[in-house]
């Protein structure tokens, strides 16, 4: 990111949510991923500089407004319409698609997420009383969060791949199991009623396949 270019959350008054509705439908660009590919369900717009909602804001600013269709199960909130979620961001870089800015403050979004997980996983309250103990549980803590990024990019798939830490924890990392040594072998025995059964062992699998880097 160029320096000085910044992109920010922004709350959705009713004003924006008014602007947000009168974009016309030409006006929406579908969203992408970082492969280039086009995000299913997902556009973006930006909200014409001359709309009421913008009175008062800094010159320059650029609102870019967000819909994708929710995933099953999710609840929308008074602010979405048409059965889609709304978001918007305000930017100050001029000059770069909209589809592209989007994609930066959504994987900034993600920063932010990893960070917020950095805090629950053991980052709010530093546990020792000595400052090179602590740096010990720091380093360690790095590690653990390393595993939480790439795990589930390696091992996972589908929804699975999106959850939380304390989710992952609950269902994957305390699971009830046996290993058994039999013919010079380790076997890890999982029991057949957990739900997540499936999900470990595919991710075992994945893992297994994986190359080894040595």
């Amino acid at each position: 990111m160029a320096r000085g270019h910044r992109t920010i959350g922004v709350t959705i008054t009713a004003a924006i949510r008014q602007a947000v509705l009168q974009i016309p439908a030409s006006a929406w660009t579908p969203a992408v991923e970082p492969d280039g590919e086009i995000r299913d369900g997902a556009w973006v717009a930006e909200i014409d500089a001359s709309s009421d909602c913008l009175t008062g804001w800094p010159k320059g600013i650029r609102l870019i407004a967000r819909k994708e269709r929710p995933h099953p199960g999710a609840q929308l909130r008074f602010t979405d319409a048409d059965g889609t979620r709304l978001t918007c961001f305000a930017t100050n870089t001029k000059h770069t698609p909209i589809a592209e800015l989007e994609l930066r403050h959504r994987q900034r979004a993600r920063a932010e997420d990893r960070i917020r997980a950095a805090r629950a996983t053991g980052l709010r309250n530093l546990p020792l009383h000595d400052s090179a103990q602590n740096q010990i549980w720091l380093e360690i803590v790095q590690i653990a969060l390393d595993l939480l990024a790439w795990m589930p990019l390696l091992a996972l798939t589908a929804k699975a791949r999106l959850r939380e830490p304390r989710r992952l924890r609950l269902r994957l990392f305390t699971t009830a199991a046996q290993l058994v040594t039999t013919g010079r072998r380790r076997i890890l025995r999982l029991a057949h009623h957990w739900p997540w059964t499936d999900v470990i062992t595919n991710a075992l699998a994945r893992l297994e396949a994986l190359p080894n880097p040595g």
